[in-house]
């Protein structure tokens, strides 16, 4: 049985409480369940059992509140409850709430305890507990860290089974039936005589008993649709162009916006000549906003046309200009002065190193999120209410940061959240929903649908951080003996945090995370990290810190291996001291069949990297022709624990992997005069159709803990390339994007 009322944390505490920051919370407090935000709205003869279902004569509703930004976490999270409430899809309809703290994410909370993700002592299990319930006091609702899975696995499905068992009870009151001779099928409760109560009927009578606290779990061998091929529900409405994104949204009366903000991010405006924008087609107002203009229209693209007339005055940058500083500014902070942490000191390195080192040095650029739908919102602001319609993955931040705008309440600011065309990071970001609130605002009872131009998404992105590492290290007998590896990075943690009003105290994980965790026992091992004081404004990008550790980490192992003279699988399995990481690479190298002749000018790499707790390994085959490197064939493995479904899983790999390759061979932002050089996707350009290789994936569940697969594809991509590449070459490419140092077809 499980005990919904230990849903929160069903793991240790410190005593009695959960300390964090210097605050202790009472055991009592960490319990108690947040409101149910579905009684608020409640009509007569509707039932809601817990925030996630809500039933009625005309039909089912679930919940589905991480956000979708195309990676389809509504149909994962609607599989979930319906796994246990016997429904079929088809059957229900979903919405994705309102912002509420009910929908607190723990496993964001856990991620952030800094410990391995192999570790699974007393102690970093405490604070992993310690974390996850600060989330949950917080009410912190979020999508991201590929935590959707993890954080919804179980109580969702204790949310379907609990609404179960509450119909079950309703059916028996009505019936007099004992509830243990009742059974669920198809949205309905089964008499022993086969005739089926219909949910939707058993509403009224299911309104007025209490919910069933403790309910029991199928076991995964009665499984109808987690672990089974599903098509997701947003297949049909986005294959025939019919699913509407928030870009899409039209109303009545409605006006539109464009803005022109600093190109030099967080630099001021000094001021602007608007006369010729005034007396274009369509404009209705100008306004001012911070650090820049905003132009209202009668469409987007005379909004557009009418805010790039306006002649601006720019301040400057707080940041360095030029791109070349950037890099002295990471350089000059391999020093002590700007040591964050030692993430490991296993054994000796500097003796093991001593006279006999093997170093390398390699670089990380910035770069775009670039989602395919830019960012914008529509919004109404009125005295008394507001309503924003937007795709966004922290939604109650969101109403936090309109509210310090406009001065509104947070219980009367509205956000209907939209799906999403791809996020990879930018939509975590506020910049979009502040503009619009000051744009709203000055506007109060008009509906106004902001638009950033696909310019003006590129220069106000908040890019991946910029980082170098440097590597020493040791062979002998045919085996690696010492691995020192130091990370220089700005924090993203730090720059993001600051904009959502938020800090976290202690080294930033994310500056060591894919790098610090390997799990290899090479003797002589030690990961430190430096944080750079902060460049241009960061942002977390997919994979965040592991994107470029896993590049740095992986490819110093490899040319360590190479020096050594081993095989560059065998000698990552034997250096491996984790099983479930151990069985990721024995499966790669099966499935691609390492070890046998490729033939002439022909290479393959090998790269392992584990993110979000979730082990995978990547093997990459190319071919080096007369015109470049093409990328032939790609395997992949990574353990999650449980393949909620396969498709999905198969899909997101891949997209992972072809996103990861992309930014490796072709992309970066660079800065000059303060301001990104690239404006669009022809100066950041992802990975080409013709040069999309064969991807080949395997899911493998011998992991006990549950993950997601969003991110963790993404850094195994560059390193594995990186040593195809110098398989087939013998080319050693240390610095993404890798279009600088070698030519791909």
């Amino acid at each position: 049985m499980v005990n919904v009322g230990k849903i929160a944390r069903r793991s240790f505490l410190v005593g009695s409480v959960a300390v964090a920051g210097g605050v202790a919370f009472g055991y009592y407090a960490v319990q108690k369940p947040h409101k149910n935000p579905l009684l608020a709205s409640l009509a007569d003869g509707e039932a809601t059992f817990n925030p996630w279902v809500k039933i009625s004569s005309k039909g089912i509703t679930l919940i589905t509140p991480h956000a979708d930004l195309g990676q389809g976490a509504y149909s994962m999270q609607a599989a979930l409850i319906a796994e246990e409430l016997d429904l079929e899809f088809g059957q229900f309809d979903i919405e994705p709430g309102v912002p509420a703290a009910a929908y607190y994410n723990t496993a964001l909370g856990a991620e952030l305890a800094p410990f391995r993700s192999t570790d699974e002592s007393f102690q970093a299990e405490t604070m992993r507990t310690v974390f996850s319930s600060v989330t949950k006091l917080m009410g912190a609702q979020g999508t991201g860290g590929s935590s959707s899975v993890p954080d919804s696995f179980e109580k969702l499905r204790i949310a379907g089974a609990v609404a179960r068992e509450t119909l079950k009870k309703a059916a028996s009151k009505r019936t007099g039936i004992d509830v243990s001779d009742l059974t669920t099928r198809q949205a309905a409760v089964v008499l022993p005589d086969g005739t089926m109560l219909t949910y939707a009927e058993l509403a009224a009578d299911a309104a007025k008993i209490k919910p069933v606290k403790n309910v029991e779990l199928r076991d995964p061998s009665e499984w109808r649709l987690v672990g089974k091929e599903m098509q997701r529900l947003d297949i049909i409405p986005k294959s025939t162009g019919t699913l509407t994104y928030g870009i899409d949204l039209d109303f009545e009366g409605m006006l539109y916006a464009a803005v022109k903000v600093n190109p030099r991010q967080g630099g001021e405006l000094n001021g602007y000549d608007a006369s010729t924008a005034e007396t274009m087609r369509g404009v209705q107002k100008i306004l001012p906003v911070t650090n820049g203009v905003a132009v209202i229209a009668n469409n987007t693209w005379r909004a557009f046309k009418a805010v790039d007339a306006i002649t601006y005055d720019w301040g400057d940058a707080p940041y360095p200009a030029e791109q070349a500083d950037h890099w002295k500014a990471v350089e000059a902070s391999f020093t002590d002065d700007f040591l964050d942490n030692e993430w490991r000191a296993d054994g000796d390195v500097d003796a093991a190193i001593d006279g006999n080192s093997i170093e390398a040095e390699y670089r990380a650029p910035y770069v775009a999120h670039q989602p395919l739908e830019p960012i914008g919102a529509v919004i109404k602001v009125t005295d008394d209410r507001l309503d924003i319609w937007v795709g966004h993955q922290m939604p109650r931040f969101v109403q936090q940061q309109i509210a310090a705008i406009t001065g509104h309440d947070v219980k009367d600011i509205h956000l209907h959240n939209q799906y999403m065309g791809g996020s990879f990071g930018h939509r975590l970001e506020f910049e979009n929903v502040k503009l619009a609130a000051e744009i709203g605002n000055q506007m109060r009872g008009e509906i106004i649908k902001l638009t950033f131009s696909r310019e003006e998404d590129f220069a106000h992105d908040f890019p991946r951080q910029i980082a170098m590492a440097r590597g020493r290290g040791a062979v002998s007998g045919g085996q690696v003996e010492a691995y020192d590896l130091g990370v220089a990075a700005v924090s993203s943690s730090d720059s993001q945090g600051a904009r959502a009003n938020l800090s976290r105290p202690g080294p930033d994980g994310q500056l060591a995370a894919g790098a610090w965790n390997l799990p290899y026992a090479v003797p002589n091992f030690r990961m430190r990290t430096y944080k750079v004081p902060e460049l241009a404004p960061t942002s977390s990008w997919r994979s965040v810190g592991a994107s470029s550790n896993g590049f740095f980490a992986d490819c110093f192992l490899d040319e360590l291996i190479h020096a050594a003279g081993a095989d560059p699988m065998a000698e990552r399995i034997r250096l491996c001291d984790h099983d479930v990481s151990r069985k990721v690479l024995e499966a790669v190298a099966e499935m691609s069949g390492w070890g046998t002749d490729l033939g002439e000018n022909r290479g393959r790499g090998v790269a392992f990297v584990e993110s979000f707790g979730v082990p995978i390994a990547e093997v990459i085959e190319v071919t080096n022709t007369e015109n470049g490197i093409r990328i032939d064939k790609v395997f992949v493995a990574a353990d999650v624990g449980t393949v909620v479904d396969p498709i999905n899983f198969d899909n997101h790999v891949k997209g992972g992997v072809v996103w990861g390759l992309g930014h490796a061979m072709n992309c970066e932002i660079t800065y000059a005069d303060g301001m990104a050089e690239q404006s669009n996707f022809h100066a950041h350009e992802g990975m080409r159709l013709h040069q999309c290789p064969e991807i080949v994936v395997r899911g493998l569940e011998n992991a006990e803990k549950v993950r997601g697969i969003g991110e963790p594809p993404v850094p195994p991509a560059a390193p594995a390339l990186a040593n195809a590449i110098f398989a087939a070459t013998g080319q050693r490419i240390r610095e993404m994007p890798f279009n600088k140092h070698i030519q791909f077809v």
